[in-house]
This record gives C-alpha cells, sequence and structure tokens, in this order.
C-alpha cells in the first residue's frame, strides 16, 4: 500500500492545476473519470461553478486561522477526487483555504479512476466515495488518519436517511446541496481541525 500512496504523491497536482483540468472539461463538454456521460458531464460543470463560488467567498474564523496555523507537523493532504462528484465541489475549496494558512500542510489531487489500488486500500464502508482525503505524513511516508467523503453533520444525514429509506433520493440530494451552502464549509474546518488536535497534542492548546 505504500506504494500507492508514494505513487499519489508523485503523480498529483495542486488545487490551481484541479481547478484548471475541471473548468477546461466544463468548457469541453467532458468530465474525469472513465465514464463520459452527459449526466456526469454536466455535473463537472455545475461543479466548476461551485468551485469557483466557493473560492471567492469561504471564511475561515480567527479561531481556526490560529489552530491551522499552529500545526507544525509536515502533512500532505492528498485527495481523492473526481470532477463530477458534488461532495468534492464543495469540499476541495476548504481543504485547500485550510493549506494555504500553513505553510507545513500541502495539498495534493489525484483522480479516483486513474489510482484504483489506491482508491480500493481507503474504502468507505465497502464503497469507492470520493472525495477521500488521506492525511500523509511527510518524513513516514504513512497515512496517519483519514476523511470523507462527506464532513460529519452531512454523513450523519445520510446515513440516517439511508436507515430509513434505503437509497438516497433526488430530493435528498437536493437538501445535501441546500445543506453544504447553508453551512459554508464550516463543518469541514471543524472536521480537520479535530483530525489536526488528534495528530499533534500541541494543536489542542
Amino acid at each position: 500500500m505504500k506504494g500507492y500512496i508514494k505513487k499519489g504523491l508523485e503523480q498529483g497536482i495542486s488545487y490551481e492545476a484541479y481547478r484548471e483540468l475541471v473548468k477546461r472539461l466544463a468548457e469541453t463538454h467532458s468530465t474525469t473519470g472513465l465514464e463520459k456521460t452527459e449526466d456526469l458531464i454536466n455535473y463537472t460543470k455545475m461543479n466548476d461553478k461551485r468551485m469557483n463560488r466557493w473560492d471567492k467567498t469561504l471564511k475561515v474564523s480567527d479561531d481556526a486561522k490560529a489552530k491551522i496555523q499552529s500545526v507544525n507537523a509536515p502533512i500532505t493532504m492528498l485527495v481523492i477526487s473526481e470532477s463530477w462528484c458534488g461532495d468534492a465541489a464543495h469540499v476541495l475549496p476548504v481543504l485547500n483555504k485550510i493549506a494555504q494558512l500553513n505553510t507545513h500542510i500541502e495539498f495534493k489531487v489525484v483522480l479516483r479512476d486513474e489510482h484504483p489500488e489506491l482508491m480500493d486500500a481507503f474504502l468507505t464502508n465497502g464503497s469507492r466515495s470520493v472525495p477521500k482525503v488521506l492525511l500523509v505524513d511527510n518524513d513516514s511516508g504513512e497515512v496517519v488518519n483519514t476523511f470523507g467523503p462527506r464532513p460529519s453533520e452531512a454523513t450523519h444525514f445520510v446515513k440516517r436517511f439511508k436507515a430509513l429509506h434505503g437509497v438516497l433520493t433526488p430530493d435528498f440530494k437536493e437538501d445535501l446541496q441546500h445543506w453544504y451552502n447553508q453551512n459554508k464549509g464550516q463543518n469541514v474546518i471543524e472536521d480537520m481541525t479535530a483530525i489536526f488536535c488528534q495528530l499533534e497534542t500541541s494543536f489542542c492548546q
């Protein structure tokens, strides 16, 4: 597995490069991944707009900034994603904002369908769900924690709905998008600061 992680780190692209990729795909009526269905292409176009909005409007509180900036351990957030993924469009801009606040935190993106072995090593309940964030210790090359595919509150909503109805309906998926818009990335920030706290005791003080 360590070889797959190393390959991901070597081939991972920056957030800026990922944004350029999604923008280019949206403009040329295409998408990442092995499937190129009309639905996935339209999701990519929608996600380009979503990420553009979050890149411009996302805010991080002073308290969260102070916590993120206190992290001293060299960490890479290696994110497995695809351009058509709605959750990724809301989550990745937040992760990038976090990385921008601390030079010890790197941010790289790999595409799920181009790294199947890496994806299969970090499944969520047996599923290739994205985005999946691997927090890699830069010194050891080990994955010390993971995050995703959704922040904790959204995960709770999804689990509860599935328990009651079996599958996620189109109406629920639309409600989930409304939740992301209302939350404005704050739950992702909360979850990530909690993870950093677990990794570094000084971070919690």
